[in-house]
């Protein structure tokens, strides 16, 4: 059923509407069986994805999130009967800013009279790993903002990203070696699992299962994606493509010194102790990812993505 204007129909915001996990909640909604108005915030009503949800039925909401917009936040929440909230810690590196605008936007959300969040977390690194991982600023940052959202008293719902597919599109795409073959290097054992989603397409799918629930799961947080060795990662992705693709676990110095060309320190340590905790510990602490049960289909898994994305640029 596609998103409506329809008054009677219930009502959803979701922030960062043109963006990754956003986008897919919007999707989710639109593919639904169930009518549903979507409000998007974004930045910039002129961008051609924010122009393609205008024609899908969205309304629009511009405003730019900061703790100091809040009043506009709350504007764009009211009438709302859910909200989606994700923060965009790699647009800025700041841990201490994710966690005053998450926290900005449950305090909005509950200002707003909204009966239901849903939010994008991720595991509290430095509490689980018992302080060995001091870095994975974004992970623990989204955490204390679960903390706070739990403790709102809005019924809130905790969705977490699993491991993007499309990082295989950029940070850890294949490279050239000088034989003609390809080599995908990661600071991880060739042994290491990693929860693969194909997050556009797919998050939102959890997202509108936990709306969607005849009892709205508070309190609980749902982990997204499917488990896969990273050897069979690049197998699979050799397979897909018909190229010569083999691994190398690569040390977490290199990796720092590489992603240090185009990227500030802090999201460079944050990148170097991503690998620490996903291969000591694991990507969830862990915890297994949500079961597949009730989603209103099933998610494309890591082959139907290495089959169907453009790999030209990398595998050329």
């Amino acid at each position: 059923m596609t998103i409506t204007r329809n008054s009677a129909a219930p009502l959803v915001s979701v922030v960062g509407a043109t963006g990754t996990q956003g986008g897919s909640v919007v999707k989710a909604l639109a593919e639904s069986d169930k009518a549903y108005r979507v409000r998007g915030l974004t930045r910039d009503a002129t961008k051609p994805a924010a122009q393609s949800l205008v024609a899908q039925g969205v309304e629009l909401a511009i405003v730019e999130i900061g703790v100091q917009t809040k009043e506009a936040i709350i504007k764009a929440f009211s009438g709302a009967n859910a909200v989606f909230l994700v923060t965009a810690f790699v647009h800025h590196g700041d841990s201490a800013r994710e966690t005053a605008e998450g926290k900005m936007m449950v305090d909005a959300a509950k200002a707003a009279g909204v009966e239901r969040i849903v939010w994008s977390g991720l595991p509290a690194v430095r509490k689980l790993s018992g302080g060995v991982v001091q870095n994975l600023l974004n992970f623990d940052s989204k955490a204390a903002v679960t903390e706070y959202g739990i403790r709102s008293g809005v019924p809130f719902v905790n969705v977490q990203a699993g491991f993007f597919d499309t990082n295989f599109l950029g940070w850890a795409a294949p490279r050239k070696k000088d034989d003609g073959s390809f080599v995908i290097q990661l600071a991880l054992r060739s042994t290491a699992s990693l929860p693969m989603i194909y997050t556009e397409e797919d998050y939102g799918l959890y997202v509108l299962r936990a709306l969607e629930a005849p009892v709205f799961p508070s309190g609980s947080e749902i982990l997204t994606g499917e488990y896969i060795i990273v050897e069979d990662i690049v197998r699979q992705l050799a397979e897909a493509t018909g190229k010569r693709i083999t691994f190398e676990q690569i040390s977490s110095e290199q990796l720092g010194k590489e992603l240090s060309v185009k990227r500030p320190p802090s999201v460079v340590a944050t990148f170097v102790d991503a690998m620490k905790w996903f291969g000591d510990f694991g990507y969830y602490g862990g915890a297994p990812t949500a079961s597949l049960e009730g989603l209103r289909r099933n998610p494309k898994s890591w082959m139907e993505f290495c089959k169907t994305a453009d790999w030209s640029k990398f595998l050329s």
